[in-house]
Parts: C-alpha cells; sequence; structure tokens
C-alpha cells in the first residue's frame, strides 16, 4: 500500500503528462475523444521541451494558464478541496484560495514533468447514457513498469466538457487535497490555510513533487 505522499505525487505526474495541452476544442466533443486527443499531443510537446521538463515555472505557468485553465472547472475543483468553509469565505478570501491553490499544483507540475520519459495514454471505453453532464472518462497511463490507471472526472458545460478531478491509484485529488486542508482550516481558519497555501508554492519545485 503507497502512502499518502506517494499517491499525490504519482497522480498529480500522471495528470500532469495527460493532461497539459488542453487546446480549445469543439463543444459537442465527446469527452473520451477530447481526452485520447489531448493525451496523445501532451507526451510529444512535454518530450519535446528541455525547459518544460526542467521545470521553468515561467514557462509553465504560461502554458497551464492558455491551454489547461480554459479546459478546467478550477473554481469548483477549489472549493470542493476546501469543502463547507468555502462558503464562509468573504469572495476576496475565495480569490486568494484559488490564486495560492493554482500556484501549489504550479510547483507539483515542475517536478512532475521532469519524470515524463516514455509514457503513452490509453484511454478505455466510456460508459456514457445519452443526455449525460458529468462523466468518468478511464484512462491507463503505459511506461516502464506496471500500467497505471488514471481516471478523470468531466462535467458538460454549454462551451464543451470541463475536468473538474481526477483519480490515480484509487486516491482523487479534490478529496486528497480536502483531507490536508480540513487540519488547517480547522485550527487555522480560512486565512489560515491561505497563508499555508502560499507558503507551501514559493518552496522550490522537486522531482516528484
Amino acid at each position: 500500500m503507497i502512502n499518502r505522499r506517494t499517491s499525490m505525487q504519482s497522480l498529480v505526474a500522471l495528470a500532469a503528462a495527460a493532461c497539459i495541452p488542453f487546446a480549445a476544442q469543439a463543444a459537442d466533443e465527446a469527452p473520451d475523444a477530447l481526452i485520447k486527443r489531448l493525451s496523445a499531443d501532451v507526451l510529444e510537446t512535454i518530450k519535446a521541451d528541455p525547459a518544460l521538463r526542467a521545470g521553468d515555472m515561467a514557462k509553465i505557468t504560461a502554458l497551464v494558464d492558455q491551454v489547461v485553465m480554459p479546459n478546467v472547472n478550477f473554481r469548483r475543483m477549489t472549493s470542493a478541496a476546501v469543502g463547507p468553509k468555502w462558503r464562509q469565505a468573504t469572495p476576496a478570501q475565495q480569490d486568494r484560495l484559488q490564486a495560492e491553490f493554482k500556484k501549489l499544483l504550479m510547483r507539483t507540475y515542475a517536478g512532475a514533468l521532469a519524470q515524463v520519459t516514455d509514457q503513452t495514454v490509453v484511454v478505455k471505453p466510456l460508459r456514457m447514457a445519452a443526455g449525460d453532464t458529468d462523466v468518468l472518462v478511464r484512462t491507463e497511463v503505459r511506461g516502464k513498469g506496471e500500467p497505471v490507471a488514471l481516471d478523470f472526472r468531466l462535467e458538460k458545460k454549454p462551451e464543451g466538457w470541463k475536468v473538474y478531478n481526477f483519480n490515480v491509484l484509487g486516491v482523487w485529488l479534490v478529496e486528497t487535497y480536502r483531507t490536508q486542508f480540513a487540519e488547517e482550516l480547522n485550527k487555522n481558519g480560512v486565512d489560515g490555510l491561505i497563508n499555508t497555501l502560499a507558503s507551501r508554492s514559493t518552496m522550490p519545485a522537486k522531482a516528484g513533487q
């Protein structure tokens, strides 16, 4: 059984490999087709760019801002990770939480990208009924060693499908962060969590974090 820290490192590293090159997509593109198309492109993008693999934060941040964030419901992801206390936060605090959470994930991306080598992503058949607006897209990351399951939760919006959570090895990103955040929120409140996230996001990125 892997520990929580290893789970989070693996989760974000693999999700980085599968998610980073989200480009503008047609509103009617199926969610599994979206993941298949984009995950096929991302690995080549990372492998071909030494700066991304080396953890160039400016380049990673620019890339994520331009091509990832438009295809992720990051507000939903942040609010779910914060949990019930999100509704108690002021609009200014909510903005800070999103900004600091994003910085923390960018730091994790920087370490994760250095791990991309010979991986490929295989999308499994989608179980989806007509009219579904919330789906699970299951994929498998293959490379050296045993294949690793990587699942995505997407919701249908007027402009297309948006990712709002992902899972590696049975560990969901949002739920894992919610557990981590809850302790800080209970001790020091929303401002305490903001300060903790800010301090963590300024630490140097390392491979595997």
